[in-house]
Protein backbone atom coordinates (compact mmCIF):
# COMPACT_ATOMS: atom_id res chain seq x y z
CA UNK A 1 0.00 0.00 0.00
CA UNK A 2 0.80 3.40 -1.35
CA UNK A 3 1.95 5.88 1.96
CA UNK A 4 -1.03 7.67 2.61
CA UNK A 5 -3.41 5.58 0.89
CA UNK A 6 -6.18 3.85 2.51
CA UNK A 7 -7.79 0.28 2.52
CA UNK A 8 -10.55 1.37 0.23
CA UNK A 9 -8.08 3.74 -1.87
CA UNK A 10 -5.67 0.51 -2.72
CA UNK A 11 -8.58 -1.46 -3.57
CA UNK A 12 -9.90 1.19 -5.73
CA UNK A 13 -6.91 1.15 -7.25
CA UNK A 14 -6.48 -2.45 -7.80
CA UNK A 15 -10.11 -2.78 -9.04
CA UNK A 16 -9.57 -0.51 -11.43
CA UNK A 17 -6.48 -2.21 -12.80
CA UNK A 18 -8.57 -5.03 -13.68
CA UNK A 19 -11.41 -3.69 -14.61
CA UNK A 20 -11.08 -0.14 -15.55
CA UNK A 21 -14.02 2.44 -15.16
CA UNK A 22 -14.50 2.86 -19.12
CA UNK A 23 -15.43 -0.72 -19.20
CA UNK A 24 -17.79 -0.95 -16.55
CA UNK A 25 -21.44 -1.23 -17.77
CA UNK A 26 -23.22 -2.33 -14.20
CA UNK A 27 -22.77 -2.41 -10.89
CA UNK A 28 -20.14 -5.27 -9.09
CA UNK A 29 -21.31 -8.16 -7.70
CA UNK A 30 -19.78 -9.22 -4.66
CA UNK A 31 -19.78 -13.41 -3.81
CA UNK A 32 -19.68 -12.99 0.18
CA UNK A 33 -19.71 -16.23 2.27
CA UNK A 34 -19.61 -14.82 5.63
CA UNK A 35 -15.73 -15.83 5.98
CA UNK A 36 -13.66 -12.95 6.85
CA UNK A 37 -12.38 -12.45 3.86
CA UNK A 38 -15.45 -12.06 2.01
CA UNK A 39 -16.91 -9.76 4.45
CA UNK A 40 -13.65 -7.28 4.03
CA UNK A 41 -14.30 -7.53 0.53
CA UNK A 42 -17.40 -6.02 1.15
CA UNK A 43 -16.31 -3.69 3.00
CA UNK A 44 -13.92 -2.62 1.06
CA UNK A 45 -16.08 -2.68 -2.10
CA UNK A 46 -18.80 -0.49 -0.06
CA UNK A 47 -16.28 2.17 0.79
CA UNK A 48 -14.63 2.21 -2.54
CA UNK A 49 -17.93 1.97 -4.25
CA UNK A 50 -20.89 3.38 -2.60
CA UNK A 51 -23.80 2.60 -4.35
CA UNK A 52 -22.59 0.82 -7.53
CA UNK A 53 -22.36 -2.59 -5.55
CA UNK A 54 -24.75 -5.97 -5.03
CA UNK A 55 -24.11 -8.87 -2.64
CA UNK A 56 -24.74 -12.77 -2.87
CA UNK A 57 -24.56 -15.09 -0.40
CA UNK A 58 -24.97 -19.04 -1.30
CA UNK A 59 -25.71 -21.95 0.45
CA UNK A 60 -24.79 -25.16 -1.11
CA UNK A 61 -26.84 -27.16 2.05
CA UNK A 62 -23.64 -29.03 2.90
CA UNK A 63 -23.48 -27.86 6.37
CA UNK A 64 -26.19 -26.61 9.27
CA UNK A 65 -24.36 -23.16 10.14
CA UNK A 66 -24.59 -22.17 6.22
CA UNK A 67 -28.20 -20.85 6.98
CA UNK A 68 -27.16 -18.61 9.86
CA UNK A 69 -24.07 -17.09 7.78
CA UNK A 70 -26.28 -16.49 4.70
CA UNK A 71 -28.66 -14.97 7.35
CA UNK A 72 -25.36 -12.71 8.62
CA UNK A 73 -24.41 -11.35 5.46
CA UNK A 74 -27.79 -10.54 4.59
CA UNK A 75 -27.92 -8.00 7.97
CA UNK A 76 -24.90 -6.88 6.97
CA UNK A 77 -26.11 -5.58 3.36
CA UNK A 78 -29.19 -4.55 5.09
CA UNK A 79 -27.17 -2.07 7.59
CA UNK A 80 -25.33 -0.66 4.66
CA UNK A 81 -28.23 -0.50 1.89
CA UNK A 82 -26.81 -3.00 -0.13
CA UNK A 83 -29.04 -5.00 -2.45
CA UNK A 84 -29.15 -8.74 -0.98
CA UNK A 85 -29.36 -11.65 -3.04
CA UNK A 86 -29.47 -15.40 -1.28
CA UNK A 87 -28.92 -18.01 -3.48
CA UNK A 88 -29.64 -22.19 -2.77
CA UNK A 89 -28.04 -24.74 -4.80
CA UNK A 90 -28.96 -28.43 -5.15
CA UNK A 91 -25.14 -30.67 -5.35
CA UNK A 92 -25.45 -33.61 -7.75
CA UNK A 93 -23.42 -36.49 -6.50
CA UNK A 94 -20.07 -36.60 -7.11
CA UNK A 95 -16.43 -34.62 -5.63
CA UNK A 96 -18.37 -32.01 -3.20
CA UNK A 97 -15.92 -28.96 -3.51
CA UNK A 98 -15.66 -29.93 -7.34
CA UNK A 99 -19.19 -29.77 -7.30
CA UNK A 100 -19.71 -27.14 -4.92
CA UNK A 101 -18.01 -24.71 -6.79
CA UNK A 102 -19.52 -25.37 -10.56
CA UNK A 103 -23.21 -25.05 -8.68
CA UNK A 104 -21.69 -21.52 -6.77
CA UNK A 105 -20.14 -20.56 -10.32
CA UNK A 106 -23.87 -21.30 -12.32
CA UNK A 107 -25.27 -19.51 -9.66
CA UNK A 108 -23.51 -16.38 -9.52
CA UNK A 109 -23.43 -15.67 -13.36
CA UNK A 110 -27.04 -16.34 -13.40
CA UNK A 111 -27.45 -14.06 -10.64
CA UNK A 112 -25.63 -11.13 -12.43
CA UNK A 113 -27.32 -12.45 -15.66
CA UNK A 114 -30.81 -11.36 -13.80
CA UNK A 115 -29.72 -8.06 -11.79
CA UNK A 116 -27.83 -6.49 -14.89
CA UNK A 117 -24.58 -7.00 -13.29
CA UNK A 118 -21.23 -5.34 -14.67
CA UNK A 119 -18.86 -7.96 -13.05
CA UNK A 120 -19.26 -10.59 -10.08
CA UNK A 121 -16.24 -10.40 -7.64
CA UNK A 122 -15.12 -12.92 -5.35
CA UNK A 123 -12.48 -12.76 -1.92
CA UNK A 124 -8.96 -14.96 -3.61
CA UNK A 125 -6.04 -13.40 -1.83
CA UNK A 126 -2.62 -13.93 -1.94
CA UNK A 127 -2.47 -17.21 0.54
CA UNK A 128 -5.04 -18.53 -1.61
CA UNK A 129 -3.34 -17.98 -4.74
CA UNK A 130 0.00 -19.46 -3.21
CA UNK A 131 -1.94 -22.72 -2.13
CA UNK A 132 -2.83 -23.08 -5.66
CA UNK A 133 0.14 -22.87 -6.86
CA UNK A 134 2.22 -25.11 -4.38
CA UNK A 135 -0.49 -27.59 -4.80
CA UNK A 136 -0.32 -27.26 -8.46
CA UNK A 137 3.69 -27.77 -8.74
CA UNK A 138 2.47 -30.53 -6.59
CA UNK A 139 0.61 -32.14 -9.21
CA UNK A 140 2.96 -31.79 -12.06
CA UNK A 141 0.45 -29.36 -13.51
CA UNK A 142 1.07 -27.84 -16.86
CA UNK A 143 1.05 -23.37 -17.43
CA UNK A 144 -2.10 -23.33 -17.50
CA UNK A 145 -2.43 -24.76 -13.77
CA UNK A 146 0.69 -22.94 -12.92
CA UNK A 147 -1.08 -19.59 -13.65
CA UNK A 148 -3.66 -20.28 -10.74
CA UNK A 149 -6.60 -18.37 -10.65
CA UNK A 150 -6.73 -15.07 -13.08
CA UNK A 151 -7.55 -11.57 -11.94
CA UNK A 152 -9.82 -11.51 -14.52
CA UNK A 153 -11.53 -14.00 -16.56
CA UNK A 154 -15.00 -15.48 -17.72
CA UNK A 155 -17.62 -17.69 -15.42
CA UNK A 156 -17.45 -20.99 -17.29
CA UNK A 157 -20.71 -21.24 -19.73
CA UNK A 158 -21.06 -17.57 -19.12
CA UNK A 159 -20.49 -14.07 -20.76
CA UNK A 160 -20.29 -12.72 -17.45
CA UNK A 161 -17.12 -11.18 -15.86
CA UNK A 162 -15.20 -12.62 -12.88
CA UNK A 163 -13.01 -10.60 -10.84
CA UNK A 164 -10.44 -11.31 -7.87
CA UNK A 165 -9.65 -7.66 -6.68
CA UNK A 166 -7.82 -8.94 -3.39
CA UNK A 167 -4.77 -11.52 -5.27
CA UNK A 168 -2.37 -8.78 -3.69
CA UNK A 169 -3.96 -8.76 -0.32
CA UNK A 170 -2.69 -10.93 2.80
CA UNK A 171 -5.25 -13.39 4.51
CA UNK A 172 -4.31 -11.28 7.93
CA UNK A 173 -5.01 -8.09 6.34
CA UNK A 174 -8.43 -8.49 5.58
CA UNK A 175 -9.11 -10.30 8.74
CA UNK A 176 -7.98 -7.44 10.35
CA UNK A 177 -10.43 -5.13 8.40
CA UNK A 178 -13.33 -7.06 9.02
CA UNK A 179 -12.21 -6.55 13.17
CA UNK A 180 -11.68 -2.87 12.67
CA UNK A 181 -15.52 -2.73 11.86
CA UNK A 182 -16.24 -4.63 14.80
CA UNK A 183 -17.44 -7.79 13.21
CA UNK A 184 -17.17 -11.34 14.07
CA UNK A 185 -16.95 -13.76 10.93
CA UNK A 186 -18.28 -16.97 10.11
CA UNK A 187 -15.21 -20.19 10.08
CA UNK A 188 -16.06 -22.70 7.78
CA UNK A 189 -14.68 -25.79 9.74
CA UNK A 190 -13.41 -27.74 6.49
CA UNK A 191 -11.09 -25.03 5.73
CA UNK A 192 -8.82 -26.55 8.85
CA UNK A 193 -9.93 -30.01 7.81
CA UNK A 194 -6.67 -32.32 7.50
CA UNK A 195 -8.88 -34.35 5.48
CA UNK A 196 -8.16 -31.74 2.23
CA UNK A 197 -5.33 -31.38 0.46
CA UNK A 198 -5.50 -27.70 1.05
CA UNK A 199 -6.46 -27.48 4.69
CA UNK A 200 -3.19 -29.36 4.88
CA UNK A 201 -0.89 -27.63 3.04
CA UNK A 202 -2.46 -24.18 4.85
CA UNK A 203 -1.29 -25.99 7.88
CA UNK A 204 2.30 -26.66 6.77
CA UNK A 205 2.49 -22.86 5.16
CA UNK A 206 1.72 -21.18 8.31
CA UNK A 207 5.19 -23.25 9.87
CA UNK A 208 7.30 -21.90 6.92
CA UNK A 209 7.63 -18.21 7.76
CA UNK A 210 10.60 -17.84 5.52
CA UNK A 211 7.90 -18.34 1.84
CA UNK A 212 6.08 -15.22 1.33
CA UNK A 213 2.70 -15.91 -0.40
CA UNK A 214 2.72 -12.20 -2.11
CA UNK A 215 5.54 -13.45 -3.75
CA UNK A 216 4.45 -16.63 -4.88
CA UNK A 217 1.15 -15.27 -5.74
CA UNK A 218 3.49 -12.51 -8.29
CA UNK A 219 5.23 -15.86 -9.90
CA UNK A 220 1.60 -17.34 -10.38
CA UNK A 221 0.37 -13.59 -11.79
CA UNK A 222 3.57 -14.02 -14.36
CA UNK A 223 2.97 -17.33 -15.19
CA UNK A 224 0.11 -16.26 -16.35
CA UNK A 225 1.09 -13.73 -18.13
CA UNK A 226 3.16 -16.68 -19.82
CA UNK A 227 -0.27 -18.67 -20.25
CA UNK A 228 -1.60 -15.51 -22.49
CA UNK A 229 1.33 -15.30 -24.96
CA UNK A 230 0.97 -19.16 -25.09
CA UNK A 231 -2.51 -18.82 -26.00
CA UNK A 232 -1.94 -15.64 -28.48
CA UNK A 233 0.34 -18.17 -30.52
CA UNK A 234 -1.98 -20.49 -29.97
CA UNK A 235 -4.57 -18.43 -31.74
CA UNK A 236 -2.21 -17.85 -34.75
CA UNK A 237 -1.47 -21.32 -35.03
CA UNK A 238 -5.16 -22.17 -35.71
CA UNK A 239 -5.90 -19.47 -38.12
CA UNK A 240 -2.57 -19.92 -39.96
CA UNK A 241 -1.92 -23.91 -39.98
CA UNK A 242 -5.22 -25.54 -39.78
CA UNK A 243 -7.51 -26.30 -42.99
CA UNK A 244 -10.66 -27.47 -43.62
CA UNK A 245 -10.18 -30.80 -44.68
CA UNK A 246 -13.03 -32.62 -46.47
CA UNK A 247 -13.59 -36.43 -46.79
CA UNK A 248 -14.80 -37.81 -50.09
CA UNK A 249 -18.41 -37.94 -48.83
CA UNK A 250 -18.28 -34.15 -47.59
CA UNK A 251 -17.75 -34.89 -43.58
CA UNK A 252 -15.96 -32.41 -41.62
CA UNK A 253 -12.41 -32.70 -41.20
CA UNK A 254 -9.10 -30.45 -40.27
CA UNK A 255 -5.47 -30.97 -41.73
CA UNK A 256 -3.37 -29.38 -39.07
CA UNK A 257 0.65 -28.38 -40.13
CA UNK A 258 2.45 -29.14 -37.67
CA UNK A 259 5.21 -27.09 -36.86
CA UNK A 260 5.13 -25.15 -33.72
CA UNK A 261 6.42 -26.57 -30.11
CA UNK A 262 4.51 -28.97 -28.09
CA UNK A 263 2.89 -26.66 -25.98
CA UNK A 264 1.60 -24.58 -28.68
CA UNK A 265 0.38 -27.56 -30.91
CA UNK A 266 -1.24 -29.03 -27.64
CA UNK A 267 -3.69 -25.97 -27.55
CA UNK A 268 -4.26 -26.46 -31.03
CA UNK A 269 -4.96 -29.95 -30.78
CA UNK A 270 -7.54 -29.29 -28.42
CA UNK A 271 -9.30 -26.64 -30.33
CA UNK A 272 -9.62 -29.45 -32.77
CA UNK A 273 -11.09 -31.75 -31.10
CA UNK A 274 -13.51 -29.36 -30.27
CA UNK A 275 -14.13 -28.29 -33.42
CA UNK A 276 -15.14 -31.98 -34.66
CA UNK A 277 -17.77 -31.97 -31.15
CA UNK A 278 -15.38 -33.92 -28.98
CA UNK A 279 -13.47 -33.14 -26.07
CA UNK A 280 -9.81 -33.86 -25.12
CA UNK A 281 -7.85 -33.07 -21.84
CA UNK A 282 -4.55 -31.05 -21.95
CA UNK A 283 -3.01 -34.23 -21.16
CA UNK A 284 -4.61 -36.25 -23.82
CA UNK A 285 -3.56 -33.69 -26.63
CA UNK A 286 -0.20 -34.07 -24.86
CA UNK A 287 -0.16 -37.58 -25.23
CA UNK A 288 -1.89 -37.62 -28.90
CA UNK A 289 0.67 -35.14 -29.96
CA UNK A 290 3.63 -38.02 -29.00
CA UNK A 291 2.24 -40.44 -31.15
CA UNK A 292 1.62 -37.99 -34.22
CA UNK A 293 5.39 -36.51 -33.61
CA UNK A 294 6.33 -40.15 -33.83
CA UNK A 295 4.54 -40.64 -36.85
CA UNK A 296 1.87 -42.69 -34.94
CA UNK A 297 -2.23 -42.48 -35.41
CA UNK A 298 -4.02 -41.35 -32.18
CA UNK A 299 -7.47 -41.58 -31.69
CA UNK A 300 -9.04 -38.74 -28.65
CA UNK A 301 -12.54 -37.06 -27.67
CA UNK A 302 -14.10 -39.10 -30.37
CA UNK A 303 -11.97 -37.94 -33.24
CA UNK A 304 -9.00 -40.27 -35.00
CA UNK A 305 -6.07 -37.97 -36.01
CA UNK A 306 -3.74 -39.80 -38.98
CA UNK A 307 -0.22 -38.66 -38.83
CA UNK A 308 1.59 -38.02 -42.25
CA UNK A 309 4.22 -35.97 -43.78
CA UNK A 310 3.80 -34.39 -47.36
CA UNK A 311 4.20 -30.91 -49.31
CA UNK A 312 2.04 -28.40 -48.50
CA UNK A 313 1.63 -26.53 -51.44
CA UNK A 314 0.76 -22.96 -50.37
CA UNK A 315 4.09 -22.48 -48.64
CA UNK A 316 6.08 -25.05 -50.84
CA UNK A 317 7.45 -26.70 -47.62
CA UNK A 318 7.66 -30.78 -46.52
CA UNK A 319 6.24 -31.07 -43.34
CA UNK A 320 4.51 -32.92 -40.77
CA UNK A 321 1.12 -33.00 -41.07
CA UNK A 322 -1.85 -34.51 -39.22
CA UNK A 323 -5.41 -35.07 -40.34
CA UNK A 324 -8.18 -35.02 -37.92
CA UNK A 325 -11.82 -36.69 -38.24
CA UNK A 326 -14.25 -38.04 -36.50
CA UNK A 327 -14.05 -41.79 -35.54
CA UNK A 328 -16.42 -43.87 -37.84
CA UNK A 329 -19.12 -45.73 -35.65
CA UNK A 330 -17.53 -49.31 -34.21
CA UNK A 331 -19.75 -51.74 -35.43
CA UNK A 332 -22.52 -53.54 -33.25
CA UNK A 333 -21.37 -56.70 -32.17
CA UNK A 334 -24.13 -59.97 -31.77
Amino acid sequence: MQLGQSPAGRFAADLATIWPKRERAGPLGLAVSGGPDSLALLLLAHEALPGQIAVASINHGLRPEAAGEVALVERIAAERGIPFMPITVSLAPGNVQAQARAARYAALARWAGEAGLGAVATAHHADDQAETLLMRLNRGSGLAGLAGVRPCATIAGSEVTLLRPLLGWRKAELARIVAAAGMTAAEDPSNSNPDFDRARLRARLAEADWLDPVQIAASAAHLGESLQALEWYAELDWHEMVMRDADAAGGLGFAYCANVPRVIAIETICRIIAALGGHASRTEAARAWDRLWAGENASLGGVLAVAGVEKVEKIGVTMRVWRFRPEPPRAAMN
